[in-house]
């Protein structure tokens, strides 16, 4: 028995492909909120603290779907090895304009660029050009409509950085979403404090 379960850990090990890591780091605000976060069919759009903007989906079907569609719509002229390395590549902070590149370089060439870029371009309308957030958006939502929608947030991003992209949500009709955030203890003297008592009574 011992031998089979070395066999089998050490076959899981070998054939299990990690997630790569995100190419930015957030520091989310803390809130007294419990509620989970969903875990399947995710879009998570990440504003970093100098107000960049993100963009990833968990399925990576859905991803290699969405990047068939955005190269058709946006004409990128993406190879199918470029498209596969987006489906299981981590989340994506590039101009339409540039991804091709991005996508074609060594991962030690990726992760400069994510040190560098100006993220994903925004605007507080649906329909400018400039907002190929919106584009990333309603495309993933085509290929997925079951797609949760999470804001992931650095604490010390500007607001104005943070209402585009909400903007841009509710340009395309969508008032639902989660933002993520660091669980801290409930004040005391607030009514969610009284509310946690009293449950913790019953």
């Amino acid at each position: 028995m011992c031998d089979v379960a070395f066999l089998l850990l050490t076959f899981f090990m070998l054939a299990t492909k990690f997630k790569p890591d995100e190419p930015v780091t957030v520091v989310t605000p803390n809130s007294i909120s419990e509620i989970p976060l969903p875990d399947a069919d995710i879009m998570m759009i990440t504003i970093d603290a100098n107000g960049r903007v993100f963009f990833s989906i968990d399925n990576k079907n859905v991803r290699r779907a969405l990047i068939e569609d955005i190269n058709e719509y946006k004409g990128l002229n993406l190879s199918e090895q470029e498209m596969n390395l987006f489906a299981i590549g981590a989340s994506i902070g590039t101009p339409f304009n540039e991804l091709k590149s991005y996508l074609s370089a060594p991962p030690e060439q990726q992760r400069e660029y994510d040190k560098n870029t100006s993220g994903i371009p925004t605007d507080t309308t649906v329909n400018s050009e400039q907002n190929e957030l919106a584009a990333w958006i309603r495309t993933a939502r085509n290929n997925n409509p079951k797609v949760r929608i999470t804001i992931n947030a650095d604490a010390k991003a500007a607001y104005p950085d943070i209402k585009k992209v909400i903007n841009t949500l509710a340009g395309w009709k969508i008032f639902k979403f989660n933002l993520i955030t660091g669980l801290k203890a409930v004040p005391p003297g607030t009514a969610a404090y009284e509310m946690q008592n009293q449950g913790m009574k019953e």
